[in-house]
């Protein structure tokens, strides 16, 4: 018998079987894992995905929640933790000018640390330039990693990892940033899921620190297999404010479900391709593209089509006889539609509607279907015809659906945390980039982990 944690030639998360941890879950043996990291009197640079203030306020704080028992973890074992987020998009990719606003600071997310753990965290305050950001982590740190060290302080918190000039750069600012934080720290531990692109506190930081993935990190990327490897019928619900930056994971969700739903933007854009109708905020060019989804549709006949919606003549709020029941069966070429911001309930009613739902084994949902908050009616409903379905294991993903399915039913939503059959993934988006790239650990941000434990590997072989 293969000695505990390698059998079948994979790693299971876990530390014994009597040990009243899960034991079970396998990850792929290339990943480096936070057990295996020696931290010690180490200082730890983790990076997380806790994205979730708006306004300079936490809308749903399920992304920092999930991350404590990495935080637990390290600290448990004698590491001293560095935490950093990105919060928002200061970027501005037009102008190429970073703009830093105070109701995108982590100074939200530091106070709700401070409560829950009853630990002091502290925020440094560097300079900043008016048009880049954040140039240079200054100096004047050391002082409270010393502090930390000594343990006066419980953690760090850095600043909007976005509100740095690196963070987002291609260049020499991207390098220099990446070095200035492996010099804070002794290892870096990736526990954001959902921060899936190679910025440089997700990806070029493993360059510098050995790398490690997080509990939250080794947790997510273990039940995204299910979505890749689904227990049939499978369907998936996606919906977005954009079809052209969803085209690739549309068409590969495409190929692996047994029925699709769509919703918002996506929808429109879909029924003026397939009917020939226009809409208010459809683009032309998105229109051809998804042409293409219409044509593969016609034979393969995946896509469950909600027949009633609900149009409105602005988008400033829900006004009465400004908004009005609208059904797909009416649709014809060279028809014209105001905003189409919801499907009407009645959709969810409809006898292939609710056989798609019902059927289904394993559901993904990445979709709000409504133009909220206003128009919040169908996603409620959705919501609900889906609990229904007791023997599907159902899958949630992306900051606005989960701040959805809480906002609108936080009973169930609050069930579901502790229901086997649901799932809450932080970063819908990420599932979405897995399901195009076919394999969990293609990922840039995890790859490059990969990478860093065969290059230490290699420069220190047993």
């Amino acid at each position: 018998m293969a000695p505990y944690g390698q059998e079948n030639g994979l790693t299971r998360i876990g530390y014994s079987v009597d040990d009243g941890l899960e034991n079970d879950k396998i990850a792929d043996p290339r990943l480096p894992l936070l057990p295996d990291a020696d931290l010690k009197d180490k200082i730890v640079l983790l990076r997380v995905d806790h994205n979730v203030v708006k306004k300079g306020e936490i809308l749903d704080q399920y992304r920092i929640d999930v991350t404590l028992p990495t935080l637990y973890n390290i600290t448990e074992r004698g590491g001293r933790p560095i935490l950093m987020t990105h919060v928002g998009r200061p970027y501005d990719k037009k102008n190429k000018t970073v703009t830093i606003r105070k109701d995108e600071s982590v100074d939200a997310i530091v106070a709700y640390l401070q409560r829950k753990l009853r630990i002091k965290f502290v925020v440094p305050k560097f300079n900043y330039d008016e048009k880049d950001g954040i140039l240079d982590i200054d100096t004047s740190i050391n002082w409270l990693i010393t502090d930390l060290r000594k343990r006066k302080i419980g953690g760090i918190y850095l600043p909007n990892t976005r509100w740095f000039a690196g963070e987002e750069d291609k260049g020499e600012k991207l390098e220099r940033f990446a070095i200035q934080l492996a010099g804070l720290a002794d290892v870096f531990v990736n526990d954001a899921f959902g921060s899936w692109q190679p910025h440089g506190s997700t990806y070029h930081i493993t360059k510098y620190l050995p790398s490690y993935a997080g509990l939250c990190m080794q947790d997510e990327l273990y039940h995204v297999e299910a979505v890749l490897n689904p227990t049939r019928p499978f369907i998936a619900i996606v919906a977005g404010s954009k079809y052209d930056t969803k085209i690739g994971p549309l068409n590969q969700i495409y190929k692996k479900v047994d029925k699709l739903v769509l919703g918002g933007v996506i929808y429109n854009t879909y029924l003026c391709a397939k009917y020939g109708v226009k809409i208010a905020g459809v683009q032309d060019s998105d229109i051809e593209l998804a042409k293409e989804l219409v044509e593969q549709d016609k034979t393969q006949g995946k896509i469950v089509e909600m027949d009633i919606l609900v149009e409105t003549d602005t988008l400033s709020g829900r006004f009465e006889g400004k908004y009005r029941a609208v059904n797909v069966k009416d649709f014809a070429p060279g028809k014209t539609y105001n905003y189409i911001v919801d499907i009407d309930p009645l959709s969810l009613e409809s006898e292939d509607v609710l056989q798609a739902l019902n059927s289904a084994k394993t559901i993904f949902v990445n979709a709000v279907m409504g133009f909220m908050p206003n128009f919040w009616h169908g996603t409620s409903k959705l919501d609900e015809v889906i609990d229904n379905n007791q023997s599907a294991k159902k899958y949630f993903g992306g900051g606005d659906t989960l701040q959805a399915f809480k906002s609108l039913h936080p009973n169930l939503y609050q069930a579901a945390l502790d229901n086997t059959n649901y799932y809450l993934f932080t970063g819908g988006g990420t599932v979405l980039e897995v399901i195009e790239e076919g394999d969990s650990m293609g990922l840039d941000t995890v790859r490059a982990l990969i990478e860093n434990k065969t290059k230490l590997q290699s420069e220190n072989p047993k």
